[in-house]
């Protein structure tokens, strides 16, 4: 799910890493600087990531139902959906790296008490394809790098054939978050930020998660990561779909994410309701579309 193609790769080599290299990142806008302007935090509040990078409501009055009015919203199917094939790769990935021998149907039975909606059939079945399509990319680097180290140890292989930080824990305490943030996957050789989105249309501003994940790993080990990446899974008629948006961490994306995140914890501290959107504005799979619409 987040090996590099070898397209990717040349992107990545001969594009986005000599970029980042000539342009570099201004240092106020490094993770590191959390203590100053602009990225230090101005309110007393702490939000999830989710609720800073989101924008599926126009005026941001989830974020003011959510952490003023502590309404807990309705989940969609969507939603449901999402979380569980976040779950599927990021379980199949620790399996492999700690060797787990862990079938699909054995994980299947620890989560299929879980709401997945109107066509459980669909929906197990594409959980399953996920889990082959994951588990086969692995074996396959595994078995590359194996025939090109013999002599490798075991630990040795998994850390290099699949060098991820899959459900990394972090602290955004220092830039204005939730003690309790969980990244999708970290590559630590190519440091490179994934964030992993489930049948989404691609959009600018999911760039917004993974920018921020890297503001906060920098922030606390002091880090440069340059390189995020929004992977975009998708099942379709039982085929498995992933489509990647590479990208440089830039001056504008990280100024961008911080007035984002100045924005919604303001409304927070200010306790401020910003209005309902217009119905025309709102995607009915929204949480909250009933509490502002009925």
């Amino acid at each position: 799910m987040y090996f590099l193609s070898d397209i990717e790769q040349k992107q990545l080599l001969y594009q986005l890493l000599p970029l980042s290299r000539e342009v570099k990142v201004s240092n106020e806008l490094r993770g590191w600087n959390w203590h100053h302007s602009p990225l230090k935090p101005y309110f007393d509040v702490r939000l999830p990531m989710y609720q800073v990078c989101s924008k599926y409501c126009p005026t941001n009055r989830d974020i003011y139902l959510r952490s003023v009015e502590k309404q807990l919203g309705l989940p969609s199917d969507r939603m449901v959906i999402g979380k569980l094939f976040h779950n599927v790769v990021s379980d199949c990935l620790q399996s492999v790296r700690l060797r787990q021998d862990l079938s699909f149907d054995v994980w299947w039975q620890k989560v299929s008490e879980q709401n997945i909606g109107d066509s459980p059939e669909v929906v197990i079945d594409g959980c399953r394809r996920v889990w082959d399509f994951t588990r086969k990319m692995c074996d396959a680097k595994l078995a590359e790098f194996s025939c090109s180290q013999p002599y490798v140890s075991e630990v040795d292989l998994l850390g290099t054939a699949v060098p991820f930080l899959v459900e990394h824990k972090l602290s955004g305490r220092l830039l204005g978050l939730s003690d309790i943030l969980s990244v999708d996957c970290f590559d630590y050789f190519r440091t490179i930020m994934f964030d992993l989105k489930v049948n989404s249309v691609m959009e600018d501003w999911h760039r917004f998660y993974s920018v921020g994940y890297a503001l906060v790993f920098e922030s606390i080990y002091e880090v440069p990561v340059d390189i995020c990446c929004t992977v975009y899974l998708t099942v379709d008629r039982g085929r498995v779909s992933v489509q990647k948006d590479l990208f440089f961490a830039n001056d504008e994306l990280r100024q961008w994410w911080i007035e984002e995140r100045d924005k919604k914890l303001e409304i927070v501290a200010e306790r401020k309701d910003p209005g309902k959107p217009e119905c025309s504005q709102c995607k009915e799979y929204c949480q909250y579309y009933k509490v502002c619409h009925s």
